[in-house]
């Protein structure tokens, strides 16, 4: 695995950006130029959405990925998007205009032209109930189940609107039993096992069952990804906190969201995952629109840029953009204007946002060294803190109590440094297990201009290097 944290960064360790950027690829970056360019520009985490393409092309873009990031000299996280249960009409012509009070047939695979049946992609007879709700066309179409019988669902429209193929469903009130991981998502898996992955994000998560699944097939194929739960179902936030618990990281979804929820109370459930996130110190991503009017314009509009400011304010880990980079005709500048905003934000910010239960956390060594560490670092105004850590838990545990003071996570393990792009505050290099780890990176720091003679940097590191768990010492070093 190429080591991307030979070079020093190119800017002192004051301008570090602390809230990350993933940015998404598609056809509006497929080739190495513009992955280097969305590196450049400050993406910290490059998400391949796995409903789209085909393996060849992925490994391309991985290939590409790890070249760019050791050329600029940053790890970047890779996270493969798996596409979850292709819950969508099937394929017809043209559109088909309904009317409110309308009586439809919905059928798995149907041939609309020969029996007026609405095609979907997924057996949807199976798993919903009489009185529940499907949404359709993100929520433009609304109609409730009446009958379901010999593979057919009768549903009573809602209102006046039209069908057009393959648009999404979705099913609020309907329990999919833990199957939301497809014959596809496995062979997916399986592909990105083999293929340099740092996270997989899954999709409609219901339940912490759902993500321990996913945990287990990764585990059979010796896989060390994390797992991303994306919270775009009303069963997720249900169980949102057991969800946060299980997962590694969460992903506030806010598109499916706000279709499967009610629209206005989404800006509630994102504070709740933040909150739930620094308590558990599980990474949160906040995504979907948050840059949408640079899909088309070179400006974004100004209800956007308070968008990405609030959720640096709350103090969200990354900040995600879809179709503005993957498709989208600027996809450079939006991660440039993304930058811009988050950089601006947290240098002006009149706030420091807690969270209720936020300080109720589970007291064990590790969480009180990194407490301590925080403390000592702010009380003798330190330029850094030096975590070493081989798992990359302590770096985790110090960043989800967002200090304001830069973090630097030394590890051996190159995997770990990439999955530490997407934490808050953490910059990441790797370097050999060694007692004096953090000695020795501070110092080729200084020699590079990152860090200044008279720095205060305080260091987190345990007696054992390379053994995870053992961070047990905390040493100020003024540099000379």
């Amino acid at each position: 695995m190429i080591n991307a944290t030979q070079k020093a960064p190119r800017v002192p360790i004051k301008d570090f950006k602390r809230t990350k950027i993933i940015a998404t690829v598609g056809p509006s970056v497929n080739n190495y130029k513009a992955i280097l360019d969305l590196i450049e520009s400050g993406a910290n985490g490059l998400r391949l959405n796995f409903s789209h393409g085909n393996q060849a092309e992925r490994e391309l873009h991985i290939a590409w990925i790890r070249k760019a990031s050791a050329a600029y000299g940053k790890p970047v996280a890779i996270i493969q998007d798996l596409q979850g249960p292709k819950i969508r009409l099937g394929d017809f012509e043209g559109v088909i205009p309904i009317q409110a009070g309308q009586a439809l047939v919905l059928k798995y695979g149907a041939n609309y032209e020969a029996t007026g049946f609405i095609p979907t992609q997924y057996d949807l007879s199976k798993k919903v109930k009489r009185g529940q709700p499907i949404l359709i066309y993100d929520g433009k179409v609304r109609t409730t189940v009446t009958s379901v019988a010999d593979g057919m669902v009768h549903v009573r429209v809602e209102n006046d609107g039209v069908l057009i193929k393959r648009k999404g469903m979705n099913l609020p009130e309907t329990d999919f039993g833990g199957d939301v991981i497809t014959e596809k998502d496995r062979t997916d898996i399986a592909f990105g096992s083999a293929n340099d992955i740092d996270y997989v994000a899954q999709s409609f998560v219901q339940s912490a069952t759902d993500v321990r699944k996913l945990r287990r097939i990764l585990a059979g194929l010796g896989s060390s990804a994390r797992i991303i739960a994306k919270i775009e179902t009303k069963a997720a936030m249900a169980n949102i906190e057991e969800i946060v618990i299980e997962a590694d990281v969460v992903m506030v979804a806010r598109g499916d969201l706000a279709v499967e929820t009610l629209p206005e109370s989404v800006p509630i459930a994102q504070r709740v995952i933040i909150g739930l996130g620094r308590r558990y110190a599980k990474p949160v991503i906040v995504a979907t629109q948050m840059l949408a009017t640079m899909t088309e314009s070179l400006e974004p509009t100004r209800a956007e840029v308070s968008d990405v400011a609030t959720a640096v304010l709350l103090g969200a880990d990354c900040v995600m953009l879809s179709d503005e980079t993957a498709s989208g005709r600027y996809p450079i500048d939006a991660v440039k204007t993304m930058k811009k905003v988050v950089r601006y934000t947290e240098a002006n910010s009149p706030l420091h946002v807690t969270f209720h239960k936020e300080t109720d956390r589970l007291v064990n060594r590790q969480t009180a060294i990194c407490q301590a560490v925080i403390e000592l670092a702010e009380n003798v105004k330190a330029t850094a803190i030096v975590a070493e850590t081989k798992s990359g838990a302590t770096a985790l545990h110090i960043a989800s109590r967002r200090p304001n003071i830069p973090i630097i996570a030394v590890t051996s393990e190159a995997r770990v440094a990439q999955q530490l792009a997407l934490v808050y505050g953490t910059k990441s290099y790797v370097r050999p297990d060694d007692r004096l780890a953090a000695v020795k990176l501070t110092n080729w720091l200084q020699q590079k201009r990152v860090v200044s003679r008279g720095d205060i940097i305080v260091t987190a590191s345990g007696k054992y290097p390379g053994v995870v768990g053992t961070t047990d010492t905390i040493k100020v070093r003024v540099l000379e």
